[in-house]
């Protein structure tokens, strides 16, 4: 069995260990008529199509800046990033074995038997965050009156935002997806029209505490999907240097041993293999990796330009509150 831990220590450019696994997957899969491994080789053939060809991620960058323009407008008190990222390799490969795993699992507690490999690989058509943009906000402190709270403000913003957003893109050639996704209670922030295509993590947490709204939308021009997600600065630090990131990397790694603990080795091939290609990705130590644009003196401190570990930026935005010195009156 291979797996992209064998193709990390080369020095080559992620497109080139890209091109090698997927080649070398696709020809092993044909080999062993392996038609999970045939899927997964195709998967990552979607990574390197977005790594390719950016002349569609050109077109879609401009159309959802539009949306940017909009807020400098309407919004000009708020400060706010727009950012956009292709999933790195190593999240990507992560979350496609731990698709893998999860289905599997959940299919044994539930029936006592192994799904078919027809049945995983339907499973694995789900993936809609290989390009991603987020949009964070932040109000200014000099803009909340006494005794006011602040966070209820950005949060009353951010459902502001939310509800404006499906149909103004939907304008731009997208389509907003229906998310499947059950509020535990009534989100009466969102707007009726638009509740169904939001994952609302702002009024429903995660058990890790992380808070966000995801939207994901098919682009009708560049005929793919991508995910919107939207936070307060609060609850993107949270998210990415607070305990909902710690807490987030711990639990996945428990939950990963506890499936282990009930499917044991030699019970189901295409487990093993996921929870083994999964194990050494989590297991990895990236000051030793040799990718071209990467380096890390730890697992903590990396400076990762190619998209290895922290995922390739496509659209960087800021924009600056224009009056932060003026006051509440």
């Amino acid at each position: 069995m291979i797996s992209l831990n064998d193709y990390l220590y080369s020095g080559d450019t992620v497109l080139k260990i890209l091109l090698k696994y997927s080649s070398d997957l696709r020809n092993e899969a044909i080999g062993t008529h392996n038609s999970i491994d045939l899927a997964h080789s195709n998967f990552l053939v979607q990574i390197i199509e977005l790594l390719e060809h950016t002349d569609f991620l050109t077109s879609q960058s401009n159309r959802i800046k539009d949306f940017y323009h909009y807020m400098t407008q309407k919004y000009p008190f708020l400060a706010f990033t727009f950012k956009g990222r292709i999933k790195s390799l190593i999240r990507a490969e992560e979350k496609f074995n731990g698709y893998i795993l999860e289905y599997i699992y959940n299919y044994y507690k539930e029936n006592g038997s192994f799904p078919s490999e027809a049945q995983i690989k339907t499973n694995l058509n789900c993936f809609r965050d290989l390009i991603a943009y987020r949009i964070v906000i932040s109000l200014p402190v000099c803009h909340v009156s006494c005794g006011d709270d602040l966070e209820a403000q950005e949060i009353d913003f951010l459902y502001d935002i939310a509800n404006v957003l499906p149909e103004f893109l939907e304008e731009r050639g997208f389509t907003p997806e229906l998310s499947g996704y059950q509020d535990e209670g009534d989100t009466s922030e969102l707007d009726e029209n638009v509740r169904l295509y939001y994952r609302d993590y702002v009024q429903n947490p995660r058990p890790s505490g992380y808070r966000s709204m995801h939207i994901t939308l098919y682009d009708n021009q560049a005929r793919c999907y991508t995910e919107m997600q939207l936070r307060t600065k609060t609850m993107d630090d949270y998210a990415e240097i607070g305990e909902a990131n710690h807490f987030g990397y711990e639990k996945s790694q428990e939950e990963n041993r506890s499936k282990r603990d009930i499917i044991l080795p030699g019970e189901c091939r295409i487990f093993d293999e996921a929870y083994e290609r999964l194990i050494k990705l989590q297991e990895l130590d990236l000051s030793q990796v040799n990718v071209n644009m990467f380096k890390a003196y730890n697992n903590q401190l990396i400076n990762d330009g190619c998209g290895l570990f922290r995922g390739r930026q496509i659209l960087p935005f800021e924009h600056l509150s224009r009056f932060q010195y003026d006051e509440i009156r």
